[in-house]
């Protein structure tokens, strides 16, 4: 699909639409919710923005490429005065005193944010039902997830409810629901986009993705939200991508993908099966493919959810219901603290804090927290030695299709391992991109660190390719 955003921007400027028809057309779209994927619709602050670009065109002045398109926010991301709820108990009453970098990055160039988006409770899921908001259900069938945490953002770009949306990956939480839905979805390199103003769940994995119907639209996005940030000391200042740049693909000579996700039992036969016909296409498009060794599948999930779950028990502490929160009272302080936290988390945000807490309690720490950290080291070490043989490294997005909506609640084991193929490359913290084609969820493709440019370039080829 051609560029959503460059196609909405020509009609703009045509004067053939005017930006109040084309955002309340959205919000009309959006507001039966048939999907569950709204927690709150921004009417007023849309439509308000939506006029001033309709009195600048009247005026004859021009706008740039991004004013007056209608984007959804992941309600995960502060964005002043909005309610900013994480679709948890907690904070279902709480509005955002100040906006998200990535956030305000986009309303400076002129986007107009339309919707709070229905997510896992702080990112905690891997299918959107997490969620005091409904289940998300997913674009393609309705009796299916929509895909975690993401999958609220994921599902409207996919119905074309808003024309792009800004998720939070931390393990797969973009990938993984735009491989469900059939969208793009990226991660970007760790730190390439701030981080400030996204409700932190393991902030050493956290990443602002955006998702799209097109690469161009990564590509558009992504530039714009990218950059330093003093208030991220983990941004870094990274080159504006030209479409001209991914426009070729000559550079990538050799690809590779990790034979055991492909060779083992747990992977559906069907995706396996599509997985290998892609690879044969591209082998006869005249890339070398290599077989890869990684870390077992097992390993990178006990590493990952180790990780994730002791960053959560730390940044989730400062929740009691004094500051911020729904605080219920209690006889005494101690009480408050203890009756707010259990009657406000959800049963599986509830279940990763016991488990963080556990993992940095004393007598386990040393065995559990610190070995996962060394593994976490070995595994970005292996990363970089594939990157010296392979460009680019492949894999499905997921080893099976999105499951039953409920199905997930039911075994929270098989939910976690849902997560196989994507955690490994948000420990490595490298670029990981997912494209709607190759299997039935998808492709991921993945780069050495700062390559975020040879993803798009190589999903342009793919386009073609597979």
């Amino acid at each position: 699909m051609e560029s959503q955003i460059r196609e909405i921007h020509q009609q703009l400027v045509d004067k053939k639409i005017t930006c109040t028809a084309l955002v309340q057309e959205k919000l009309n779209l959006l507001k039966p919710n048939t999907y569950n994927t709204v927690n709150s619709l921004l009417e007023n602050l849309a439509l308000e923005k939506a006029q001033k670009v309709d009195e600048k065109i009247k005026r004859g002045e021009k706008i740039g490429l991004l004013e007056g398109i209608p984007f959804g926010v992941k309600d995960v991301f502060m964005l002043q005065g909005t309610y900013t709820t994480a679709s948890a108990n907690f904070l279902k009453n709480y509005k955002a005193a100040y906006t998200a970098t990535a956030i305000q990055k986009l309303i400076d160039a002129g986007a107009i944010p339309i919707v709070k988006e229905n997510c896992d409770s702080f990112g905690h899921g891997s299918s959107s039902e997490n969620t005091i908001f409904g289940a998300v259900k997913n674009a393609l069938n309705s009796d299916l997830v929509g895909g975690g945490s993401s999958g609220g953002s994921a599902v409207n770009v996919a119905k074309n409810y808003t024309t792009f949306s800004i998720g939070g990956d931390t393990g797969g939480s973009v990938r993984q629901p735009a491989g469900y839905n059939k969208v793009y979805g990226l991660k970007p390199t760790y730190g390439r986009i701030s981080r400030f103003g996204l409700l932190a769940y393991a902030s050493s994995t956290d990443c602002v993705g955006p998702i799209t119907t097109s690469i161009e639209d990564l590509r558009i996005v992504l530039n714009t939200i990218s950059g330093i940030d003093i208030k991220d000391q983990t941004t870094y200042f990274s080159e504006e991508i030209s479409d001209e740049k991914i426009s070729k693909s000559d550079e990538i000579k050799t690809i590779g993908y990790f034979k055991n996700f492909i060779e083992n039992d747990a992977i559906d036969a069907t995706i396996k099966s599509d997985f290998l016909k892609a690879i044969e296409k591209i082998k006869a498009a005249g890339i070398q493919v290599k077989e890869l060794d990684f870390f077992d599948s097992e390993i990178l999930i006990a590493t990952y959810y180790t990780l994730a779950m002791a960053e959560t028990a730390s940044n989730l502490s400062r929740l009691d219901g004094t500051n911020y929160g729904n605080r219920m009272e209690e006889k005494n302080l101690k009480d408050t603290y203890s009756i707010t936290r259990s009657e406000n988390f959800s049963e599986e945000t509830k279940r990763r804090i016991v488990g963080g807490n556990q993992v940095l309690s004393q007598g386990f720490s040393d065995d559990i927290y610190l070995k996962a950290l060394s593994i976490r080291d070995q595994i970005a070490e292996n990363f970089e030695n594939d990157f010296r043989e392979v460009d680019v490294i492949i894999s499905p997005v997921t080893p099976n299709s999105p499951p039953k909506i409920g199905d997930s609640l039911k075994d929270p084991l098989a939910m976690y391992l849902s997560d196989a193929y994507t955690v490994g490359f948000s420990l490595g913290q490298l670029p990981t991109l997912t494209i709607p084609q190759g299997t039935s969820t998808g492709m991921q493709l993945s780069a050495a660190k700062n390559n975020d440019e040879l993803l798009l370039k190589f999903a342009n080829f793919l386009k073609e390719v597979i």
